[in-house]
């Protein structure tokens, strides 16, 4: 997804932004990262594999993906797409054969897509085949494609922001140990998605999806209304999103104060306000709901998604677990104080 500020665009609020993953609006996206080398196996965790990653201007992480015989292309990371998405014009380039014309829910709408099929889908030495991806405009995936959770259902994905890599493991692995003080939260699969429940903003209860494909945290008009009640909210203003398919919606971009997920505080994160389409397809529009994009994850130093257990695990940065006291001018991540 991908966002595009308004005239009207207030210059406290750009000031924020801009110290915690800003919005990019642009005219075209940015040309892709050069291909990294896929990763090395973890000799500790059997199957795991390490990868390393790609930020593209926009935050969004991409990681080398093979299909069939050709690659690598950087694909983004997209822990809240269903399914794994390709460029229209590397599918050309490739000369996949066409398969289903298939249903695509994207940020702004329903859509019906033609698919090609991937003869072989490789991520690391795992190799997914028969996968029918979706094909979309390039200028509007901002890549070569998006990796879905259809690729990942079974697998941990860990991030690690500041080693700009990604680790690969079945769910079914142990996990590699973890520097004390990271927090664990458990959610639940909700059509695929993980969902994490024990959350709020700004003392109001709210139902999480975390969405690596976004590069901006975006809520329903039900919290909105609600926070705007308890006068939680500052001024809104207006700024428009743009989905994978090319649909466009108008939102609200304003600060949030307080944002509780598990044992974790995010503090002073603008967040976009926006029924987006997610928010209907997981039936969460009657009540308050947030899908947590990079602006927010990256404030980690790592970020474990653990699909089929439902659990999610970060690592805040040093300087925010020694001192949980300091406030920076945009938003931080803190452990929560028991």
């Amino acid at each position: 997804m991908r966002s595009k500020p308004s005239p009207l665009w207030h210059a406290g609020i750009a000031a924020a932004i801009a110290l915690a993953s800003p919005l990019q609006g642009q005219v075209r996206p940015p040309a892709p990262p050069a291909p990294v080398e896929t990763g090395t196996r973890l000799p500790d965790q059997g199957q795991a594999e390490i990868l390393g990653y790609t930020p593209d201007t926009t935050e969004r992480m991409t990681v080398p993906v093979g299909i069939g015989e050709a690659g690598p292309y950087n694909f983004i990371v997209d822990t809240g797409a269903e399914r794994t998405v390709i460029s229209r014009e590397l599918a050309r380039e490739l000369e996949l054969r066409p398969g289903r014309t298939t249903i695509v829910h994207s940020m702004t709408e329903v859509s019906r897509i033609p698919t090609v099929v991937l003869p072989g889908l490789r991520v690391g030495r795992r190799t997914v085949n028969g996968i029918e991806a979706p094909a979309l405009a390039r200028t509007n995936l901002g890549a070569s494609g998006l990796l879905g959770v259809d690729t990942l259902r079974q697998q941990r994905v860990i991030f690690d922001f500041e080693r700009e890599e990604m680790t690969i493991s079945p769910s079914r692995r142990a996990e590699r140990r973890w520097p004390a003080g990271s927090i664990v939260v458990t959610g639940r699969r909700i059509f695929g998605r993980l969902v994490l429940v024990d959350a709020q903003v700004d003392d109001e209860r709210v139902w999480v999806i975390i969405d690596t494909g976004s590069q901006v945290s975006v809520a329903n008009s039900v919290l909105r209304d609600r926070l705007q009640r308890r006068r939680r909210l500052g001024p809104l203003h207006p700024i428009q999103l743009t989905s994978i398919t090319g649909g466009t919606i108008e939102a609200e971009y304003g600060l949030t104060r307080l944002i509780r997920i598990g044992g974790i505080d995010i503090r002073d994160l603008p967040i976009a306000f926006a029924d987006v389409h997610p928010f209907r397809q997981l039936q969460l529009t009657d009540r308050p709901a947030l899908l947590l994009g990079m602006d927010a994850l990256r404030l980690f130093d790592r970020v474990s998604v653990d699909f089929a257990n439902r659990r999610v695990r970060v690592l805040l940065p040093e300087d925010s677990q020694a001192n949980p006291e300091t406030r920076m001018a945009a938003a931080q991540a803190t452990r929560r104080a028991n």
